[in-house]
């Protein structure tokens, strides 16, 4: 890596195809890379082994080659920062556990899902998590831990009034971080949480820049306190609204019909794609055939729209 050089990344879960969401986060960040003259690192979030699909890797980059996409670094190929796969690296995760536990900023908890749901009192906390953690086990007295351990493998949760100072945490992320509450950092089966292999992932890979889903934002400000307490630097995000479909849902699998393998299936050029989603992310005024290549002289980020973007059934005509 060459020291100050642009690096960012697009990182799927592969378990379930690519779909026009995906794609539009996928596209704006290559752009913004190769704009900046930077590398493009592809990664797979498959930590999570239930979940993940090896079968599905090998479609994931022949879509997004086929979109007109590349990379520097990535399974396929390879390089000096991999494994790139998060399935492949969880030593690396075990050593970020270990400073963290050392610096005594973690500890056990056994509360289920379940069990905080049914906490009436507890307020929402961080969206993509669900509602705030009340505390519960951080007060628990050794005897009842003790208690507690006999019969249940507990998870390892990050004492947010413990963490260190974070750079780049503003005041409303200040808000989120308190919101939330204590966040998991390992499940009880043992699983990574995605807060703790994220940051551990592009701090060691030298991501400078990370441009991902407006879903993510409530994430940040836990990723940052992380950043902080492993004495890494944390890069500069920038969030993008995200797609919903004609129902009015976010895009997601359940969506088949609006997934790339979908509409390559019913003769879709790539060209007709890109230049879709670059006039729904405003950097070009009207839908119009283009290159990923044609886009990257057309990227700045303070021309990318602010507001969800709905595809319509007129929008998705553009397509055939």
């Amino acid at each position: 890596m060459t020291m100050n050089q642009l690096r960012g990344r697009f990182a799927p879960t592969p378990s379930g195809e690519l779909h026009l969401g995906n794609l539009y986060v996928a596209l704006l960040s290559w752009l913004q890379v190769r704009q900046g003259g930077g590398q493009f690192i592809l990664r797979m979030e498959d930590i999570d082994r239930p979940r993940s699909r090896n079968e599905l890797v090998g479609p994931m980059m022949d879509d997004l080659h086929w979109l007109g996409l590349d990379w520097d670094e990535g399974p396929d190929q390879g390089g000096e920062n991999g494994p790139y796969y998060q399935s492949k690296r969880l030593h690396l995760y075990e050593e970020a556990l270990h400073n963290l536990q050392q610096q005594q900023l973690l500890y056990h908890c056994y509360c289920s899902r379940a069990e905080l749901q049914a906490v009436a009192s507890a307020p929402h906390g961080v969206a993509s998590e669900g509602q705030a953690y009340p505390g519960t086990c951080k007060k628990l007295t050794a005897a009842e831990r003790a208690a507690k351990a006999a019969k249940k493998t507990p998870s390892l949760r990050f004492a947010v009034d413990k963490g260190p100072t974070a750079e780049k945490m503003d005041v409303e992320m200040e808000k989120l971080l308190r919101r939330g509450g204590d966040f998991v950092v390992q499940r009880a089966d043992g699983i990574i949480s995605y807060q703790l292999a994220v940051v551990v992932d592009d701090a060691l890979m030298g991501i400078t820049d990370v441009l991902r889903g407006q879903d993510l934002y409530d994430s940040t400000p836990r990723q940052l306190l992380l950043y902080a307490a492993l004495g890494y630097t944390a890069p500069r995000f920038v969030h993008v609204p995200l797609l919903y479909g004609p129902d009015g849902r976010r895009l997601a699998k359940r969506h088949r019909d609006l997934s790339l393998a979908a509409i390559r299936a019913n003769g879709c050029r790539p060209e007709n794609i890109v230049g879709l989603l670059a006039a729904l992310s405003g950097l070009i005024e009207r839908p119009e055939p283009l290159t990923a290549a044609e886009l990257i002289p057309e990227f700045r980020l303070e021309k990318l729209t602010t507001e969800p973007i709905l595809l319509d059934t007129h929008l998705l005509q553009l397509l055939n």
